[in-house]
């Protein structure tokens, strides 16, 4: 990891990473398994149960593929980071689908909006 700005109120860093880049289809990303679903044969049936509904319901409405990339990287801390990025409907152009990521991350202080208010659209304050 590299701090590449680090002005009054801005920090800015880079971390390196490696991808891997493939297809799912759509639908499916509700699927997830917790540690809460293992914890007794009830909650793992009801796990499967959820599970099936949500393959059925994505079986019905017709398979549609999109590609994305499994991005991997280690904080500042040494903590793994694991996160999808979704590359939408064509396969991106690599030569294979393994490939080396960049990460930026940027701290700022918005002086002209309220600090609760959501100000990159993705509902995290």
């Amino acid at each position: 990891m590299a701090i590449v700005d680090s002005r009054e109120g801005k920090k800015i860093a880079i971390f390196n990473g490696t991808a891997k880049v493939g297809e799912i289809l759509s639908g499916f990303n509700q699927v997830a398994l917790t540690p809460q679903d293992l914890t007794s044969p009830v909650a793992m049936q009801m796990a499967i149960s959820r599970i099936y509904e949500v393959m059925t319901r994505a079986a019905e409405s017709g398979p549609k593929k999109k590609f994305v990339a499994e991005v991997r990287f280690n904080d500042s801390m040494g903590n793994p980071i694991v996160l999808a990025l979704d590359l939408g409907g064509g396969m991106p152009n690599f030569s294979s689908r393994e490939v080396r990521a960049r990460i930026m991350v940027e701290l700022f202080e918005d002086a002209s909006k309220d600090a609760s208010q959501d100000t990159c659209g993705s509902g995290v304050p």
